[in-house]
């Protein structure tokens, strides 16, 4: 199969009414290790602001079953991804997460900033590490998805373009990184889950650290307080990831069939199958609406299906 074919597949589809379709072959066939390693950073420097960051260690998920909730997301992310935002099973899975971000006060201009992160990494990831970057067809289906998924978790003032969303992220961060122990120790329980994802498993845990600190910039770094990795260390982490897609390039065709997260070694916690109304959190006590998520009509949950184990 052509290296290209898929480039020119996403080309051919509409950016403003299929960009769906056009997300689902990036996530998922075009460049699926790549985007799941920048969403994961995406999650990652949002603690760093620490309106989220502490929030996130208040609910103990992040720190005490750090497995369980990357899972979660994911999980329901992928539904989203898999079946589409309009689909039964799509809109169980918005549901649940609005039901989740419903229960607690969350700000709108977090909320809108999380989305920015969803919008902006892997974009950047894939123009620095992927074996191409994103075309501007692609970019603006990129795009068009995740306000499509702002406005279902009832976001409001959502950024219209990718340099819009771009800016927003960068005044954001420059305005909120801050440190908070809180956050720091959100941050460390996700580092540590890192160490045990194959293949980084079977590396030195200061070694797996390293790494993916040469992957922040010094704002983020500064933000945890953690220790900025050498010139030397960077160059070599990042010419190793540039030389992979390189790898990719030259030397991989793309993949014929969709790969999609359940199907991941890093998913771990439902081998026996999940149902999407069951993941994530089901706080106690009365909810503080901080949003107002798109009401969809009730409709059934997703089934269990599929090992998403080891």
């Amino acid at each position: 199969m052509d290296r290209f074919a898929l480039r020119d597949r996403t080309d051919r589809l509409d950016a403003e009414t299929q960009y769906e379709d056009i997300v689902r072959i990036l996530s998922t066939q075009e460049f699926p290790w790549d985007i799941e390693q920048a969403l994961s950073f995406a999650l990652f420097r949002t603690y760093a602001v620490p309106s989220i960051g502490v929030l996130l260690h208040q609910t103990g998920e992040f720190t005490q079953r750090t497995q369980k909730r990357y899972d979660d997301t994911v999980l329901i992310l992928d539904t989203i991804l898999e079946h589409g935002m309009h689909s039964p099973e799509g809109k169980g899975a918005f549901r649940r997460m609005n039901q989740m971000h419903g229960a607690y006060d969350i700000s709108n201009d977090d909320m809108r900033y999380v989305l920015s992160t969803f919008v902006v990494t892997p974009v950047r990831w894939v123009a620095e590490f992927g074996w191409r970057p994103f075309t501007p067809h692609e970019r603006a289906a990129w795009t068009r998805n995740y306000r499509e998924v702002g406005r279902h978790m009832g976001i409001r003032d959502i950024p219209e373009t990718y340099d819009a969303f771009e800016t927003y992220l960068d005044d954001y961060e420059a305005r909120h990184f801050a440190f908070d122990e809180r956050s720091r120790a959100v941050a460390d329980a996700t580092l540590e889950l890192l160490t045990t994802f194959p293949p980084t498993h079977l590396a030195p845990r200061k070694l797996v650290h390293l790494f993916a600190r040469t992957l922040m910039e010094d704002a983020l770094l500064d933000a945890f307080h953690y220790e900025r990795p050498s010139a030397l260390s960077r160059k070599v982490f990042r010419s190793a990831l540039q030389l992979r897609g390189k790898f990719v390039r030259y030397f991989l065709s793309p993949r014929q069939e969709p790969y999609f997260g359940r199907s991941r070694p890093n998913v771990r916690s439902y081998p026996q199958g999940y149902q999407v109304e069951h993941l994530g959190t089901f706080p106690k006590g009365c909810p503080v609406h901080a949003v107002s998520p798109v009401k969809d009509a009730e409709v059934p949950g997703r089934k269990a299906q599929g090992s998403s184990g080891t």
